[in-house]
């Protein structure tokens, strides 16, 4: 009711706002014309061409500036006062002499000539600006559709797109493969979705003037994949619709297309993960299993052991249950980050709570190798969840120890740089090259030349760039084949 009620002020108030301007630009011809006049009857003494020239001027800046219909009228004007005042006998409308009606019908038809020729310039310009300005609207709406490559947010996007640069107060596009019709806005409902379910179906392009509405089909090639409608005061041109239309099937295309490559990808990701998960926990899996299988049927067989051997045998069986219950909960930690289910506890903590807390939870991976912390003495705090942080270290301490020699020493150091705590654990191990280190965060990858010397299931790592990531963080290593390798992560500093 509130669209109906403003396109029918919109209809009532333009014919007005028209008839007031043409009132306006039909006295300002004359008063030009009586201008003129009086300027060469009472002022000046000129002889007639000069006046000819001068009714010639001003017929053609009307005809350049308001077009041929004000040019015309002007015409007639000129020429009757022409003939009144300037041409003998003057104060009468005839003429005496034959060669002023031959210059009075040359001043005529050169007037009015000029005059067609001006409004034809003056149109061409306005055409010229207005496809220059299509085109640029139409450049902008393209830039548009290519930010969106989810299907479903390029649908809901393009009404809002289109209103925006083509000025319209309202759009709305139909989908024939969906049989759904998104708007520009909730109240939107001038646009009926019988209407353009009609323009997909027919293919053709419908203006309702009256309505002031325009639907178009979305050409793709040959094929209609579906239609768009706008409510505007004042409609692009045909071509312009056409090419909009063209526009957004494409777009559509376009997203249908990288969603089923997304698809794609994701499907061959996640059989490349099935098949490492598959290799890394049948080897991870086994070789614990085996070994508390061998052990059980050892202590069972009656054969007769010492207790030194119970024990050892025992121990097996404890460190290879150690090392099951650690794979298993690598996975569910991988599992929970990767479902965003983990929830942080962020507190200001100092970073050295973390470090000693991780130490003295891996002395045993650690083994007899010299660890150096290098920390100064005032230490800013950092916003963390101390619990994952002393996990991020756990994982960064046992990966330096299996991928460095037995007695190598490792560093521990923190620093300040650009508002974040750098924390970094610096191994001698046997370095990693540049074709791997982009790799090596991955989840299950492990080193070519280290897969199958040491054990290790290649979630770690994984692991400690989701959880530095969850912080806001972010992790990085740098590494030089045969000196060793520098893992630092990066958390924000607490704000004061």
């Amino acid at each position: 009711m509130l669209l109906t009620a403003h396109n029918f002020s919109i209809g009532y108030n333009q014919p007005v706002r028209a008839a007031v301007q043409a009132i306006f630009r039909g006295l300002a011809c004359a008063g030009l014309v009586a201008l003129i006049v009086f300027v060469y009857v009472k002022l000046l003494r000129v002889n007639p061409t000069t006046v000819a020239l001068s009714f010639l001027l001003v017929i053609l800046a009307v005809a350049a500036a308001w077009g041929l219909r004000y040019a015309i009228p002007l015409s007639l004007a000129s020429a009757l006062c022409f003939n009144f005042f300037f041409l003998p006998p003057v104060g009468t409308l005839t003429i005496a002499d034959t060669q002023n009606w031959v210059a009075l019908f040359a001043f005529f038809i050169t007037s009015v000539i000029a005059s067609n020729l001006s409004e034809r310039a003056r149109r061409q310009t306005l055409e010229a600006h207005q496809r220059r300005q299509e085109v640029e609207r139409l450049y902008t709406f393209s830039q548009q559709l290519l930010v969106a490559e989810n299907i479903v947010e390029l649908l809901k996007a393009i009404p809002g797109f289109v209103t925006e640069t083509f000025a319209a107060r309202e759009a709305a596009v139909y989908l024939s493969t969906r049989d759904q019709v998104y708007r520009s806005g909730p109240d939107s409902q001038a646009i009926s979705s019988e209407s353009l379910k009609e323009a997909a179906f027919r293919g053709d392009l419908f203006f309702d003037r009256n309505g002031l509405l325009a639907v178009a089909p979305l050409h793709m090639g040959i094929r209609t994949v579906g239609a768009f409608g706008i409510v505007a005061g004042e409609f692009p041109s045909r071509q312009t619709m056409e090419a909009v239309g063209s526009l957004i099937a494409t777009a559509i295309e376009r997203a249908n297309a990288v969603e089923r490559l997304t698809h794609t990808e994701a499907s061959r990701e996640s059989e490349r993960l099935r098949s490492a998960l598959l290799d890394s926990v049948t080897h991870e899996f086994r070789t614990p299993l085996t070994s508390i299988k061998a052990s059980v049927t050892t202590l069972r067989s009656g054969t007769k052991l010492d207790a030194e051997q119970q024990e050892d045998l025992l121990a097996v069986i404890e460190e290879e249950s150690d090392r099951l219950n650690r794979v298993i909960g690598e996975a569910v930690e991988m599992a929970q980050l990767d479902a965003k289910e983990v929830r942080l506890d962020l507190r200001p903590h100092q970073m050295r709570e973390a470090i000693d807390a991780a130490l003295a939870e891996s002395k045993h991976a650690l083994g007899d190798r010299p660890v150096e912390v290098r920390l100064p003495d005032h230490l800013p705090f950092v916003m963390m969840d101390a619990g994952w942080i002393k996990k991020v270290l756990q994982h960064l301490f046992e990966n330096a120890a299996k991928y460095s020699p037995p007695g190598s020493p490792i560093y521990i150091s923190s620093e300040v740089r650009n508002d974040r705590l750098i924390t970094s654990v610096a191994d001698r191990g046997s370095g990693i090259d540049d074709l791997e280190r982009s790799m090596i965060f991955d989840k299950f990858y492990r080193g070519q030349s280290q897969r199958y010397r040491v054990q290790g299931t290649g979630m770690g790592l994984a692991i400690v760039k989701a959880i530095v990531e969850a912080h806001s963080g972010r992790i990085e290593v740098t590494s030089q084949l045969g000196h060793g390798s520098v893992f630092s992560f990066g958390l924000p500093l607490v704000s004061v």
